[in-house]
This record gives C-alpha cells, sequence and structure tokens, in this order.
C-alpha cells in the first residue's frame, strides 16, 4: 500500500496540496450498483470546512465537490470513482515567512527533511485540509456500509475540550463558543477528546492476526494529524481490575464489542485524543487558525471509521465459500 493510500479492498488515495489548484480523492474497490447519494458528501464537507463558524478558521470556501468518474446515472459502475474539489481561497503570501522558518508544533521542517523540495503553502499536503479527500471516502464509505447494514452507524461527539467537559449529547460541551472565540482572540489553542460509538456493527469484521478490527480502527484514527492516543471503552482503568472482575461476561462491554481481533456485533467505544492546534501566539492572531481542530475533525474520525468498516465488510464477504 502506499502512503496516500488508505484500505486494501475498499480504498482511498488523496491528492492534492492545501495552495494548490484542487484537493481530493480516487476511491476503488466501491462495486457496481451503489445508489450514491450527494447529500452525505455534501453534508461531511459542510461540517469539516473552514469557515462554518465564527470561531473556527476564517478560510472560507464553500468546498463544491465534482464527481469526475465511476458513477452514472446515480449509481456507481464498479470502476475508479474521482472527487475533486477546487481550491478557491488560498492567501499563499501569508505563508511566505515560514519558507524558511518551521512552525513551532507543525510539519515544516519535518516534510522539508524528508522530501527536500516541498510545497510550504499553507503546510502542502502536511495541512489539515487533506481531510477533504478522507471525509468524501469516508461518505461514500458510509453508503456502502448501510447497503449491507442499515442499523450500523456511527456516533460521535466531542467529550472534553480544553477545561471543558460535555456531559450532553450535543456535538460539543457547553461554553464551548465563549471559550474559542476568547482563544482566538489571545491566540490560544486546546485540545481534548472525542467520543465515537460504532452502534450495531456487522458481526465478523476483522482477522484474527494482522488485520484485527482494533488495529485497523487505531491505525485509522493516528493517521489523522494532531491524533495523540487511543483507547477502547476504559481500557487503561479496567485492565488494572482482577481477572474475575474483568472477564464477568461474555458479552462484557469492556471488550468493547472486538474479541480475538474479530466484532461480536455489540457496540465498539472509543476515545481518541487530539492535540491542541499548533499555531499559537502571534501566528494565531495573524493568521486563518482554528483555535481547536476538535470542532471539524468530528466528520474526519466518523469518515475514517466508515472506511475501516467498508474495507472490513468486503474482506469479511471472502472468509466463508
Amino acid at each position: 500500500m502506499m502512503p496516500n493510500e488508505f484500505g486494501q479492498l475498499f480504498k482511498i488515495t488523496s491528492f492534492g496540496e492545501s495552495h494548490g489548484k484542487a484537493m481530493g480523492v480516487v476511491i476503488q474497490g466501491c462495486p457496481s450498483g451503489l445508489e450514491v447519494d450527494e447529500s452525505i458528501i455534501n453534508n461531511y464537507l459542510q461540517r469539516r470546512r473552514p469557515g462554518s463558524l465564527p470561531w473556527v478558521s476564517s478560510r472560507n470556501e464553500p468546498e463544491n465537490f465534482e464527481i469526475l468518474s465511476g458513477v452514472f446515472e446515480g449509481k456507481t459502475l464498479g470502476t475508479p470513482i474521482a472527487v475533486t474539489v477546487y481550491n478557491t481561497n488560498q492567501k499563499s503570501k501569508d505563508y511566505d515567512y515560514i519558507k524558511g522558518n518551521p512552525r513551532v508544533g507543525h510539519a515544516d521542517d519535518t516534510w522539508k527533511n524528508k522530501f527536500s523540495h516541498t510545497d510550504h503553502r499553507g503546510g502542502g499536503r502536511s495541512s489539515g485540509r487533506e481531510t477533504l479527500s478522507r471525509v468524501i471516502g469516508g461518505a461514500f464509505a458510509e453508503m456502502l456500509v448501510k447497503q449491507f447494514s442499515s442499523n450500523t452507524k456511527i456516533i460521535s461527539k466531542i467529550s472534553k475540550l480544553g477545561p471543558l467537559i460535555n456531559t450532553t449529547d450535543e456535538a460539543y460541551p457547553i461554553g464551548t463558543e465563549e471559550l474559542l472565540t476568547t482563544a482566538k482572540e489571545n491566540g490560544e489553542s486546546y485540545g481534548g477528546h472525542f467520543s465515537l460509538t460504532i452502534s450495531n456493527p456487522v458481526k465478523n469484521l476483522g482477522q484474527p492476526v494482522f488485520k484485527k478490527l482494533k488495529s485497523e480502527l487505531t491505525s485509522a484514527m493516528m493517521s489523522i494529524g494532531a491524533v495523540v492516543g487511543i483507547e477502547f471503552e476504559d481500557s487503561f482503568v479496567n485492565v488494572l481490575k482482577k481477572g474475575t472482575e474483568f472477564h464477568d461476561s461474555a458479552t462484557s462491554k469492556k471488550y468493547s464489542g472486538i474479541r480475538g481481533g474479530i466484532s461480536t456485533g455489540e457496540d465498539i467505544n472509543l476515545t481518541i485524543a487530539m492535540k491542541p492546534t499548533s499555531s499559537i501566539k502571534n501566528t494565531a492572531k495573524q493568521g486563518r487558525h482554528d483555535p481547536c481542530i476538535l470542532i471539524r475533525a468530528l466528520p474526519v474520525v466518523e469518515s475514517m471509521a466508515y472506511l475501516v468498516l467498508a474495507d472490513q465488510i468486503l474482506w469479511s464477504r471472502l472468509d466463508n465459500i
């Protein structure tokens, strides 16, 4: 698998730079005949896009997508699906200073050291804008998952944001707007935790050795920029319990719906940790940066989970005659 690809049977290839002409995705392995609901794609993009709220990045782009191939008369053809979004609101001159002065906490210097010749504008490929490719792929993955299992759904929210704790079912904690508005004014940033639930997952997903469902989900989430940790259920606390307490039932939530690397059909619960935005102080005040990445990353974590499920559903169809 090449480094800009994700998945084995249901595979996406992400392409484009933050300030280049366009960004997009090529999806391979999607079976023919899948009905395409463009409103799902649009919903993911609108939730992820900058400029959608006054207390996120002020880079304001409509993110209108164009399906170039692989779909005809509203259904997939079984051939590669190419979707692109043209960049329309770049301010590349704002990044001239970082060409020779890498930003603290960013990947400017590591990418330069690795590839020698890089596009520094907006962070190039290391920019969070790359995630629009993931959410488009995730939208198609969701359509495929729902085709096989209409009851399966993914629910996510920000459970912790800096000092705030989300005690509701809303997407983010009460007080988020006030906290991030002040942070944006002061050049401050915050990180936090996502709670993600895969409700009613298909049984028997995952392989017992190298493609365990938990390792695939972990790899997917850790591939998202700024994600620094993953926990299934309350595993760091539960593993300290005695075995007679931990293994109290074959359907114990402590297994988080995965045993032997394979899904049991029970809900799968993850906590995902994301660090504070790297752009702080004067850099944040002068640019168009998010004081907290978590707000726009919610559809990204959902998309990565759906991509894993879609890939594993196709794999499971090869496990038995």
